[in-house]
């Protein structure tokens, strides 16, 4: 009897995890991680702001609920057996006006339902005990949400894999795919392999590689950067750990906010902008095909139309760094503008249905063999375990 192989096609944090399973629970299947770029976690695994989720934000018993909560244990388990770094400094989520009171009281109802363990509300008077630097009204106070360095959890995945006799063959690019008689054909720039079953972790191409592989045309990626202030040294002690805004639930961001580094160093960010490539990391980077992906999509135009007013606030933010800091000062009024200095920048992969709504669960979509991972943004690195485990049960193998 011939040796079973599945292909997982993305070397980012999801499917390194998928791919770990895999062979966890299947010994002696062959599985083959397919990079197109020459490291792991080159995207949005390594462009993130390390943070652990506790729940605190899904809709309950929504995926994203579910696998956050169980994949957070699973991480923190994870980290300790493997000496990586994980750091429960806790967040604070903060209300600083009156007219957020009516969001916070939800915010707080999602996340007792969803079991947030030890959360409290601090009423503004005691901010300062938790955050000495902090203003607000009051805040819900989630002491288990820590901080990782989410490129070494993805290494480390990718040494389990290769550990259990699978492998990882990094700048090697997908071209095709075609389901033949008893599996499925790959073709990549270095070569055709052929899989019994395949798991595509696309990322910020998931949308691409969904459709090459006969998967609907929706939803589709547009892309979002983020863009990161460091906070000088002299200013980093006044944040112990996070401190967050009350989110708009209209909105798949979580608003500019203040987090700690495993590396020592405090972080303000990130906006949210549309990003001119899916791929690149400098401010001026620019694709004609992903921008055109992008402006060629009726989904994009709706939620642009609806939301335009946001992107004309957000943008005020990329042109100026007064403009980035007036609102996180809100809540951290000593850190003030002359205190950070520019920093990284990420890419995050936003799914949007053809009516321009915002994909909010975590999509995973079957067919013939082949399984995508069609929507995975945050806290899929914080349900990355769990995520897996989902993927690999459904295969049903």
């Amino acid at each position: 009897m011939s040796e079973r192989t599945i292909g997982v096609v993305g070397g980012g944090i999801v499917g390194l995890a998928v791919a770990r399973e895999l062979t966890l629970r299947h010994p002696g299947t062959r599985v083959v991680v397919l990079e197109k770029e020459d490291r792991l976690g080159a995207h949005q695994t390594g462009h993130n702001s390390g943070v652990v989720h506790a729940g605190i934000y899904y809709r309950p018993g929504s995926l994203k609920a579910q696998l956050c909560t169980r994949g957070r244990a699973l991480l923190k388990e994870y980290a300790a057996e493997r000496g990586l770094p994980y750091d429960e400094c806790g967040k604070l989520v903060v209300a600083v006006d009156p007219a957020e009171l009516g969001r916070f009281e939800a915010l707080e109802r999602t996340a007792t339902e969803n079991g947030v363990p030890g959360l409290r509300r601090i009423e503004g008077r005691d901010i300062t005990d938790v955050e000495p630097h902090a203003a607000g009204l009051v805040a819900l106070h989630s002491p288990v949400t820590a901080i990782t360095d989410y490129v070494a959890v993805a290494a480390a995945y990718g040494r389990d894999v290769e550990a259990a006799g699978g492998e990882v063959r990094l700048a090697t690019t997908v071209t095709g795919v075609r389901r033949g008689v008893g599996g499925v054909e790959v073709t990549t720039d270095r070569g055709p392999h052929r899989f019994d079953r395949l798991v595509v972790c696309g990322g910020l191409e998931s949308d691409r590689l969904g459709r090459l592989v006969g998967g609907p045309s929706t939803p589709r990626i547009v892309p979002f950067r983020g863009e990161y202030m460091s906070v000088v040294a002299a200013k980093r002690e006044h944040v112990r750990g996070m401190i967050y805004p009350v989110p708009d639930p209209r909105y798949p961001f979580l608003g500019v906010h203040f987090t700690r580094r495993v590396d020592g160093g405090l972080e303000v960010g990130p906006n949210a902008f549309l990003a001119l490539s899916r791929q690149a990391y400098g401010r001026l980077s620019f694709s004609a095909r992903d921008l055109g992906d992008t402006l060629g999509f009726p989904g994009f135009w709706r939620f642009a139309g609806e939301h335009w007013r946001t992107g004309v606030t957000e943008a005020r933010g990329v042109l100026s760094k007064r403009a980035y800091m007036r609102s996180a000062q809100r809540y951290v009024p000593g850190i003030e503008a002359s205190d950070v200095v520019r920093s990284g920048l990420g890419l995050r992969a936003q799914a949007l249905e053809r009516d321009g709504s915002l994909v909010d669960d975590f999509v995973i979509q079957q067919s013939d063999g082949v399984t995508s991972v069609r929507n995975a943004p945050s806290p899929a690195a914080t349900s990355s375990l769990a995520i897996a485990e989902h993927v690999v049960a459904q295969m049903g193998l």
